[in-house]
Parts: structure tokens; C-alpha cells; sequence
């Protein structure tokens, strides 16, 4: 099966009654399930209590436990408000009675107003970046290995800085650019779109804290935790192409880092704000 197309079987949440939903979990290579897949499992729920007439435009979620990826997740929505113009939902993402994530969601029926924006940013097109693969290779890394791991992967990263994974930037700063798209193409539904880009938001909105001090996804004794995490929808999302996060770390303290972030689509469109606050605990 390809990639994406199995990412969207699993966020498309399966009907257990009224207002419940059961998620079954994607790969989990570092034995417990994405952040980003509860999220955007539990905005799936949601959104099938509301329907297509009022897309999401915010959703603010806690992580409180870690998922068990061997199990899955159950999903109950409560109907908080039904109004003329938007909607609120509350969804509790559950596992061994216990839940791992609460969130509340609102959403909105489509009406004019104000419209500006702040502009993207210049940095590099995608097309001028190395891939992942290619950075692996300059760096001197055999792919022989991470060559099955890179060809199943939903979604294709083109750091404009230098990646994360393994070591950490030649610099000390707390901002960084980050191109992302599909490996092959999305669906139909603008529904649907903005749930796998809820996925994608827990990709890399952390990492600028970890620039900011010199360190990489891979820094020995480190331990990293999502603790919550909110996103507005600014205009409707088509995830057809490559979509740049331009993502900041105002701040990091008591064992926490706060991330910041601005997706824009290709042509420059705002599409989504989101931020992350995460826990940072590196060996003294």
C-alpha cells in the first residue's frame, strides 16, 4: 500500500456509537504512537460530529500519556455548542480507560470579513534543497538501512537549514524553515487536508528549541515529550504540494520549550498558525 494512502485509512476514524470513534495506530518505530496521529485523529472525530459545511478553524489539545501503540484509541466527541455561526467539540482520546490527550475543537461556517496576513518569508524554493536522502549521502551516512525506512515515510522534508536527526546546526538559533508535502497526492476534501496537516504540525515545531542550544534529535540521555499543543486554521488547506512551517522557539525553561509556527502554501498563502510546548530534559 502506498504511504499516504495508508496515513489516511488510519486518521479516518472508525464509528463505535454515537459520537465514538475507534483509531487504529500507524508505525510506531520508537515503541509509542505520534503525537501528531492523536491529534489528528481526535480532530477527525470531531469533525465527523459537525460536518462538511463548518471546517475547524482551532483546536488546543493536552497530551497526558503516552500512547500504547499495540492498542487502539478510543475516541469519544461531546457536543459542547451548535450555534448559528460555529461549533465547539470536546474529545477525549482513550487507552486503557485512561486518556492519553483531551482536546476541544471549534468550528466555523465559511463568512467574509477582515483579511491580511504576514508575508512568507524569503528562503530557498524546495526544488533548491537536498532531499533527506541526499543530506544522509553528503554527510557520509550508508543509507543501506535507513534506504526501506526513507521509502515508507507519508511525507517528504526539506530542511532549509540543516536537519536535526543526527547532529545538531553549525549554529546556536532559535528559528529555522522547513518545507513538507505528501510523497504522493491527497485525496479529494478540504476536511480531510486539514486533519493530515494536524498530523504533519507535530513534525518538526520543536526542533527550533533544540537549535537554539546545540542539540539534535539523537543527543545521548536526552528525553523530549510533547505536552500540548494548539492550531488555527486560517484559510482552507489543499495539501497537494510542498507547504513551508516557519518555526521560532520564543522561549525554553523549567525543563520546556515553546514552539512557534506559520504554514504557508506554496504560493504564499498563510494557511495555519500552531504552536507546541515541549518538554526538554538533557543529561547535566
Amino acid at each position: 500500500m502506498v504511504p499516504i494512502d495508508e496515513l489516511v485509512g488510519i486518521l479516518d476514524v472508525t464509528p463505535e456509537g454515537e459520537d465514538r470513534f475507534v483509531g487504529q495506530n500507524y508505525h510506531a518505530p520508537n515503541g509509542r504512537v505520534f503525537g501528531g496521529q492523536v491529534l489528528a485523529q481526535s480532530l477527525a472525530a470531531a469533525v465527523k460530529t459537525v460536518g462538511q459545511e463548518r471546517p475547524p478553524h482551532s483546536f488546543h489539545g493536552y497530551f497526558l500519556r503516552p500512547g500504547d501503540p499495540s492498542v487502539p484509541i478510543e475516541l469519544a466527541v461531546e457536543r459542547l455548542r451548535d450555534g448559528r455561526s460555529f461549533s465547539a467539540r470536546r474529545v477525549q482520546a482513550v487507552q486503557h480507560g485512561k486518556p492519553i490527550l483531551s482536546m476541544i475543537a471549534s468550528f466555523q461556517t465559511p463568512a467574509p470579513g477582515l483579511d491580511h496576513q504576514a508575508p512568507m518569508p524569503e528562503v530557498p524554493r524546495p526544488h533548491e534543497l537536498p532531499s533527506v536522502r541526499e543530506r544522509l549521502q553528503e554527510a557520509g551516512i550508508g543509507l543501506s538501512g535507513l534506504g526501506p525506512l526513507l521509502s515508507t515515510q507519508p511525507f517528504e522534508l526539506r530542511h532549509v537549514q540543516s536537519p536535526l536527526f543526527l547532529a545538531p546546526g553549525p549554529e546556536k538559533v532559535a528559528e529555522q524553515a522547513v518545507w513538507i508535502r505528501p510523497t504522493t497526492p491527497l485525496p479529494a476534501g478540504d476536511l480531510l487536508h486539514a486533519v493530515v496537516l494536524a498530523y504533519v504540525s507535530d513534525y518538526t515545531v520543536l526542533e527550533p528549541t533544540l537549535r537554539a542550544h546545540g542539540l539534535a534529535w539523537a543527543t545521548p540521555g536526552m528525553k523530549t515529550a510533547s505536552l500540548d499543543h494548539a492550531m488555527w486554521f486560517h484559510r482552507p488547506v489543499r495539501f497537494d504540494d510542498w507547504m513551508l512551517f516557519v518555526e521560532e522557539s520564543p522561549s525554553a525553561s523549567g525543563a520546556r520549550g515553546l514552539g512557534l509556527a506559520r504554514v504557508y502554501a506554496l504560493d504564499g498563502t498563510l494557511v495555519a498558525t500552531l504552536g507546541q510546548e515541549g518538554m526538554f530534559r538533557v543529561p547535566q
